[in-house]
């Protein structure tokens, strides 16, 4: 109808309020908001952005931490007690399954150790110079220095230190340098039970192992372990090779001083072994010595006059000197002897950790070394020494001198060297003689020790005495063996005394009989022997010389060189020697 308005066209619906359309009507199609006109290609998060405005009526970002901080702080408490009980229960494990290894063959693998009767140390066999000794023989001084300069919470703390395994750990994961720090018995279980990798599964594992050691173990038994396999340098593994190495003396008697000095070492050893000889190194040492002290006194090991009173100890000289090798002839000998006796192999003992206390008197041997050491022979031939002595009647043999130098010539000229007899066994050719001497006077070329042991019969009355060279055999201070010497008469005294008055008057003086004879005679001597005995010793010096043979690896007899007279060199050594002895058993008084 003309005139008639069109709906929506201006015209208010009568049911509508006025105002406008009703705030929860929704708008119809077509309907566009005039206040927020959308845009062709507009996205919704533009229009929700339009809508409602981003920070409009947000709460401030430090007041909703402080709303919700305890809630965090609960759940970083739970997820901390729970990693805490998760590591426990993983350390718990760990420790459960692990087992307590064997020592490494090396570390129980043992030398065996020579001395002379004195006990002077000579030599030792074995492919390591480690000898086990019981705690018993290591004075308490002597612990309570090594734990003084290595761990001093040592009797107390439970195995580890937990401040050394953090940084071990730390610096194995981070690259770092080595970390110490560690324990006796951590030291232990690294020498001993473990391979000495760097690595944290390593460091890790010998904690667990030294804990479950300390748990099971008394702190003796963890400390002679470490003792007797710890590195102290000069090849010494362990306490007793490093107290005869550095002071020729056995642990038990270590002084103060000395322990201490040994004690000092341990931090360093590859680097203190050369105290003594090398001055810069010896005053180090010295520094750290007097570290130890102190801490010894502060700990109440000993006593402020003991501290007072120490003086810095003398060391043996590194490395040894040159008549090392020239003992190595007296060590063969006394080692054959000694597994005999044992019922053992040479082997067996060598790796046994024995003591082998032999006969021998080894400033006699030195001295007897001094004495030949100037001899040469002829151009084109070589001169052989051999000296023996030999105590009458009980076969103990005190002195063997078998060459010069062992690593030139092994083959041992006292006891293996088959030279011309000559003059030498005229003596005892008038009497009827069996056992030992019987082929004496059949025999052309004996050997030293066969005819100085011959002679030793007529300087005890005819009484024949088997040559022994050891005395007694120990190990961890139990005695194996002691030697009882064996003997038997061989002739009568009156025989004994005939015989020495046949060949000795001459040169018989003060109960003394003094004989020089040999093979060859004039400029062509070609061996010269002797003897000197009384009723405590008989010496008696050999000089013989040969000279490559006419087949491969052969020798024959050689001429003694002419100046000096070899008579007079023989008795210049057996008189030389006698005069460092009184009857053969004690030193000349000085």
């Amino acid at each position: 109808m003309p005139g008639t308005p069109l709906p929506g066209a201006g015209v208010q619906d009568a049911a509508a309020p006025e105002g406008g359309v009703e705030e929860d009507a929704v708008p119809g199609p077509g309907f566009q908001d005039a206040a927020a006109p959308e845009k062709a290609g507009e996205d919704n998060s533009v229009r929700r952005e339009r809508r409602w405005p981003r920070h409009a009526g947000r709460v401030p970002l430090r007041r909703r931490l402080r709303r919700t901080r305890g809630r965090w702080l609960r759940r970083f408490a739970l997820a901390g007690v729970v990693l805490l009980m998760a590591l426990c229960g993983a350390a718990l494990v760990a420790y459960r399954l692990t087992e307590i290894p064997e020592p490494h063959p090396e570390t129980v693998t043992q030398s065996t150790v020579f001395t002379d009767g004195k006990g002077a140390y000579l030599g030792r066999r074995g492919p390591v110079d480690r000898q086990e000794v019981p705690l018993s023989q290591v004075p308490r001084y002597v612990q309570d220095a090594v734990i003084a300069a290595e761990n001093r919470s040592f009797r107390t703390d439970k195995g580890v230190s937990p401040k050394a395994v953090a940084r071990a750990v730390l610096a194995s994961v981070t690259g770092g340098a080595r970390q110490g720090g560690s324990t006796i018995t951590q030291q232990y279980v690294k020498n001993a039970l473990l391979t000495p990798e760097q690595s944290m599964s390593r460091k890790l594992r010998e904690a667990l192992i030294a804990i479950k050691l300390d748990r099971t173990r008394s702190k003796d038994e963890i400390l002679a372990g470490y003792l007797n396999t710890v590195y102290f340098g000069r090849g010494s593994a362990g306490i007793e090779a490093a107290a005869r190495n550095y002071f020729g003396v056995g642990t038990r008697d270590l002084t103060v001083s000395q322990g201490a000095a040994l004690a000092a070492i341990v931090n360093i050893p590859s680097y203190y072994e050369k105290a003594g000889s090398d001055p810069r190194i010896t005053a180090k040492l010295q520094g750290r010595w007097e570290w130890v002290l102190d801490a010894m006194e502060a700990g109440g090991s000993i006593t402020r006059t003991q501290r007072d009173e120490a003086v810095f100890p003398a060391f043996r000289f590194y490395p040894p000197g040159t008549t090392e090798g020239q003992r190595q002839y007296m060590i063969d000998v006394a080692a054959k002897e000694a597994a005999r006796e044992l019922g053992i192999s040479g082997d067996e003992l060598a790796r046994g950790g024995y003591t082998v206390r032999t006969t021998f008197d080894l400033a006699l041997q030195d001295a007897a070394t001094e004495a030949v050491k100037s001899l040469k022979g002829r151009a084109g031939t070589r001169l052989h020494t051999a000296v023996v002595g030999i105590r009458p009647g009980d076969g103990a043999v005190r002195l063997l001198y078998g060459g010069a130098d062992y690593a030139r010539q092994p083959f041992n000229d006292a006891v293996d060297g088959a030279v011309e007899a000559g003059t030498a066994a005229e003596p005892f050719s008038r009497l009827e003689l069996d056992g030992p001497l019987g082929k004496l006077g059949e025999t052309a070329a004996p050997t030293p020790l066969k005819l100085a042991s011959a002679y030793a019969t007529v300087a005890a009355d005819g009484v024949y005495a088997t040559p022994y060279t050891v005395a007694s055999i120990t190990r961890g201070g139990r005695t194996l063996y002691t030697a009882r010497p064996e003997t038997r008469r061989a002739f009568t005294e009156k025989e004994a005394l005939a015989t020495m008055y046949s060949w000795a008057a001459p040169k018989e003086a003060a109960g003394e009989a003094y004989f020089t004879g040999g093979a060859g005679g004039g400029i062509t001597r070609r061996t010269v022997w002797s003897t000197r005995l009384d009723d405590q010793l008989s010496l008696t010096a050999v000089l013989f010389a040969d000279r490559p043979g006419k087949k491969k690896n052969t020798t024959v007899p050689a001429q003694l060189p002419n100046s000096p007279a070899p008579t007079e060199t023989a008795e210049g050594i057996v008189g030389q020697l006698w005069g460092l002895t009184d009857g053969g058993v004690r030193p000349v008084p000085e």
